[in-house]
């Protein structure tokens, strides 16, 4: 990437999306913000108790989220969000126009064994299949990348890094 955009770090929970946006943030020397950060109390409550959101729930969250994207435009940023459906990523876009994703994807058992080691996160492993039920990759004409996410941080970074600087010089 030559120039500074606001890269949004996608996926199903488990992908890694807090580890590796601050990487990547750091990468470009841009600030990250966390997804997670952006939700309501009332949709932290409803997801620790094991009880997916529904789009309702999400359009306030995603909403914050396009809103501090928005305020990174030209300045470049990194901000974690599951970005799960078109529409969700079609939100955050009509934000913030300029928008990049990346797509964290993997196999579900490596997600879930993932899961099952965090420590102090409200996601239960419970959600993992609502989570893959809701999913729509990334389509042609989005702006962004898929990595996948078997390599260790460090790794899936520089995919991702490599992968956006192809994209860019894709679009120049």
């Amino acid at each position: 990437m030559n120039t500074p955009h606001v890269v949004v770090v996608m996926g199903v929970a488990g992908t890694g999306k807090t580890t590796i946006g601050p990487l990547l943030a750091a990468r470009y020397g841009v600030p990250y913000a966390e997804g997670d950060d952006f939700h309501p109390p009332a949709n932290i409550a409803k997801m620790s108790a094991g009880t997916p959101l529904d789009d309702e729930d999400r359009w306030p969250w995603l909403d914050a989220i396009g809103e501090w994207a928005h305020g990174r435009a030209g300045l470049g940023g990194v901000v974690s969000s599951s970005a799960l459906k078109r529409s969700y990523r079609d939100r955050l876009r009509a934000a913030a126009p300029d928008v990049v994703f990346v797509h964290l994807t993997g196999d579900r058992a490596l997600i879930e064994d993932r899961m099952s080691h965090r420590e102090g996160h409200f996601m239960p492993t419970a959600l993992l299949d609502s989570q893959f039920a809701t999913l729509q990759p990334l389509e042609t004409d989005e702006p962004g990348v898929a990595v996948e996410v078997s390599g260790s941080p460090e790794e899936i970074t520089e995919q991702a890094v490599a992968a956006l600087a192809d994209l860019s010089g894709a679009s120049s």
